[in-house]
């Protein structure tokens, strides 16, 4: 479904050429919204995360937002 929804924002772009910053920016805010676990994953390359700190504050702000 996220690669679909990912697909169809870049074909609405109707451009020749996007930056990989774009489809990760997509890719980043579907998982956010559809897997927890998978964003996690996602975001310790995409962002990075590069050490165990930077990773815990990111798991923190998940769990804040869910709260909300």
């Amino acid at each position: 479904r996220l690669a679909g929804e990912v697909e169809a924002k870049l074909q609405k772009m109707n451009k020749l050429e996007i930056p990989s910053r774009v489809i990760g920016d997509l890719v980043i805010n579907g998982l956010r919204n559809l897997d927890k676990i998978a964003y996690i994953r996602y975001a310790i390359v995409y962002l990075p995360l590069n050490n165990m700190n930077d990773i815990i504050t990111e798991i923190n702000r998940l769990l804040i937002a869910e709260g909300k």
